[in-house]
This record gives C-alpha cells, structure tokens and sequence, in this order.
C-alpha cells in the first residue's frame, strides 16, 4: 500500500514539483530482469530514480533503518520500503556477500535493481572507477544493464540543507547492455573487470563527466 502510495501519489507530485528532465526511459526493457547502473551525485538520486523509472525499483537500504522503534520507526520503514529498499546487513565480513544476494534474488525474480558502481557518491563531480558487483550481477542473472546518468542533484540539498531546494535536474536511461556472450564466465576476475568498464565508459558518454580511473575516496581517507 505504502509503496503504491510513493509511486501514485508521491512520483507524481515530485515530478510536477521539481519537473525533471527526463531522456531515453523507452530504453528500460518493459519485462525481465534490469540492472540499472547509475552515476551517484547526491543522497536524493534513489529518488529521482525511482520516480522517473516506468517500472518499480528495488535499491540496498541499511538494515537498521528499518528497525526503529515506534510509530515514527515504523513510517520511516515504510516510506524506504515504498522507495524500493532493500534491508540489508552492513559493517561485517559478510555484507558484501549478502548485498550481492538481495540484489540478485530481485534479478532472478525478473525485476529491477539499481546500483551505484562507484560505491559512494562523488564529492568532486567526476565519474570514477566502478566496483565489480555490478558485473558479478550481470553475468550471473542475465539481466539487462542500463546505464544512467543523473545530472544536477547534487544542487536539490547544497551545504546539506534539510529541505530539497528547486534545481535543474535530469535523468538519462542509455542503451541496455547485453553481457549474454559472457555466459558461464561469471566467476573470472578478468571479465568481471571488463564488464564493469563498459558499463562505466556507457555511463559515461551520457553523463558526460570527467572520468577518473581510480576508485572514489572518502573525505577521511584523504580526499577533500
């Protein structure tokens, strides 16, 4: 219910409010498993995915926001839940692994599951180099993966403002990448890392950003 209330009511009002520019959705396949493959400028990206993506999106969401307790614990639930989260273990051995099998069990089911390969946002506007996981998912379910660009969110909550501002923004859905010829070679390092440069180098020719091949860091690992 909630997350028919997110995607009817809430999408729209969003939509009408903050008029995203919207290219290339006849580019996510109607049915069947899709994989979309975003750059990563701000925490309101899930949004603007979700409310401009013809069909529902799931994403990985911390487990422990789903736990609260009380009526407001319980709403918080329930709207990331409406959002397309997925609860998920982190800060252990095993969250990676458990990441992956959230992600892929939404694949094997034929729907659609969006990651950021970068692995963090970007703090310096540039593309940067993506994390295997997306190519692991790819090879494994046989999904369809759909680059996508986002433009301009990271202007909608400046100086981390509590309320989103109005600002140009846009969304770009390129071409589905089919990694079908690959099929059986899920578990080679090799192709795993080829794959994810082709989905980074789609990314990045509509994205148009400054691509850097190292992986992002964080401010308090050096980077400011």
């Amino acid at each position: 219910m909630i997350a028919q209330l997110v995607r009817f009511v809430l999408g729209p009002l969003a939509r009408a409010l903050y008029r995203p520019e919207v290219h290339g959705v006849e580019n996510v396949p109607a049915t069947g498993p899709v994989l979309l493959a975003a750059n990563h400028r701000a925490a309101l990206d899930t949004g603007v995915i979700t409310f401009t993506t013809p069909r529902q999106v799931k994403f990985l969401g911390k487990a422990e926001y789903f736990v609260g307790k009380g009526l407001k614990g319980k709403a918080l639930a329930g709207f990331l839940g409406g959002l397309g989260y997925v609860p998920v273990e982190r800060g252990n051995a095993q969250a990676g692994l458990a990441a992956l099998e959230a992600a892929r069990k939404v694949l094997d089911a034929g729907g659609v599951f969006a990651i950021y390969p970068e692995g963090t946002r970007s703090l310096d506007g540039r593309l940067h180099r993506g994390h295997t996981g997306v190519a692991a998912l790819a090879l494994a379910t046989g999904a369809k993966v759909v680059p996508v660009a986002l433009t301009g969110t990271e202007k909608l909550q400046p100086g981390g403002a509590k309320i989103p501002r109005l600002a140009k923004i846009s969304i770009t859905f390129g071409k589905p990448l089919d990694f079908s010829r690959y099929e059986g070679q899920d578990y080679a390092p090799a192709i795993r890392r080829s794959v994810t440069d082709e989905v980074m180098y789609a990314i990045l020719e509509i994205s148009g950003q400054e691509y850097v091949d190292t992986y992002h860091k964080r401010p308090s690992e050096g980077v400011a």
